[in-house]
């Protein structure tokens, strides 16, 4: 697909923007015997004159600033002249403030170009965080191949990194890669598993996820607190400490997941902590709630990763970056615990994922709505606003751990319970709560 075909793929109008271009000599910045030749001979088969277009879109009905790479131009490649364009690019957004949605193909840097091309990253990179100082979103496609600079700046640079199904992706190309390297490293759904690309998108879809996507991204206002969810159980309070530990451990318990769908028109992911880590017990996204976007962070009743922790905070500080207000449901027995999650640094994702919290200037909206264990639970917990449902609790460890600490016999964690004093009703006492939320009230009611 060419760069004016990936255009056309998703948007309903696009304007090319044109500046006048560098001189280049007739074998580039090195004197590259048989470059100027390459460059005409490529410039003949794709009609463009560089690797890189872009202009401003509409996508869904939302204007944007739009980026496409041309791969049939020496494979896409980043030169002087093209780091002009993407440079421009950036610029056009920040200048309108506008989202950059960019549709990668990219083989890299210009070997013609030498060190020439490679410093264009460094021009890329500074374009990126002064939009992204701006408090403008970036969001990035992924086509085959997104590779070596192009996906180290461009690609893994956006906020939202989406991929097209089967893209070969990873900083090392094809050609320079180890020869025993895993193939499904390099791929869409090799990068998805390692929490470095959000979605694995087919081409169909597209247009209609970027319109989704463009529309959460779209803040028009200061940034309000995210309703409470409503509970979805009918549950009563419970009576004893261990009466709430039973109800928020029970399997017939409402989770993270059926909270989101009822809170949500829809919602979009945003997987994976960009350290190779992906934590499928904690859901993160954006989502639309009574037409209003907001960044959500759900803990689904397991033990919370290191990654999950940092893709939470992750989340939060796109968010506070964007205006967004956070949603955070938590439900964990507590933070994983186990050598590996050690190995992977659970102290220093649970301490980022309190400094993302503690540091968000947009509001955050806190819902227990099963076990809240520990720190791994009040990690993700606003300071002024927490709420709890009926069969929730929260305690500074679990009953039974907390007994063995105490050195107390099995027998007495019941009681044990009732001194944390972590039931719903307490919580509220103790100033820990807010409220205790019950269902939704329907027209009969």
């Amino acid at each position: 697909m060419s760069a004016r075909q990936a255009v056309d793929a998703v948007a309903e109008s696009f304007t090319e923007h044109r500046s006048a271009a560098r001189p280049l000599p007739p074998d580039g910045p090195l004197g590259w015997s048989g470059y100027g030749d390459s460059r005409e001979r490529a410039s003949a088969r794709t009609g463009e004159e560089e690797s890189v277009l872009h202009g401003t879109a509409v996508v869904g009905g939302r204007e944007c600033v739009l980026v496409s790479f041309e791969f049939g131009f020496l494979g896409g490649s980043l030169g002087g002249r093209t780091g002009d364009r993407l440079e421009a690019a950036y610029a056009l957004a920040g200048e309108r403030g506008l989202p950059l949605v960019s549709l990668v193909a990219t083989g890299g840097s210009r070997m013609q170009e030498g060190m020439i091309a490679l410093i264009q990253l460094q021009r890329v990179a500074r374009a990126s965080a002064l939009l992204r100082a701006r408090g403008l979103p970036q969001i990035a496609v992924l086509r085959d191949p997104t590779t070596g600079g192009g996906w180290a700046t461009v690609g893994a640079g956006a906020d939202v990194v989406l991929a097209l199904p089967g893209a070969q992706i990873g900083f090392a190309g094809s050609r320079v890669r180890p020869a025993d390297a895993d193939p499904y490293a390099y791929t869409a759904e090799g990068q998805l598993a390692a929490g470095q690309v959000d979605a694995v998108v087919p081409p169909d879809e597209l247009p209609g996820t970027l319109a989704r996507w463009l529309t959460v991204l779209a803040v028009t206002g200061p940034a309000r607190a995210a309703p409470v969810p409503a509970a979805l159980s009918a549950a009563g309070l419970p009576a004893t400490g261990w009466d709430a530990v039973e109800q928020a451990r029970s399997a017939a318990r409402p989770r993270a997941a059926a909270y989101l769908d009822a809170y949500f028109a829809y919602r979009l992911p945003l997987s994976g902590d960009r350290c190779g880590g992906r934590d499928p017990g904690l859901l993160c996204g954006v989502g639309l709630h009574d037409g209003r976007p907001v960044a959500y962070a759900a803990q689904c009743g397991t033990a919370t990763r290191p990654a999950g922790y940092r893709t939470a905070a992750r989340v939060i500080r796109l968010a506070d970056r964007l205006g967004l207000p956070v949603l955070t449901l938590i439900d964990t027995p507590g933070a994983a615990n186990d050598a590996e999650a050690e190995r992977a640094g659970a102290g220093a994702a649970i301490a980022d994922a309190f400094a993302a919290v503690a540091s968000a200037r947009v509001p955050v909206t806190t819902l227990v709505i099963g076990e809240g264990g520990s720190g791994g639970a009040l990690a993700l917990a606003a300071p002024d606003n927490t709420h709890v449902t009926t069969d929730s609790y929260f305690s500074v460890i679990a009953p039974e751990l907390a007994a063995a600490i105490l050195k107390r016999g099995p027998d007495e964690v019941r009681s044990t319970a009732d001194q944390l004093r972590l039931r719903p009703q307490d919580l509220v006492e103790l100033g820990i709560a807010r409220s205790v939320v019950g269902p939704a009230r329907t027209s009969g009611g």
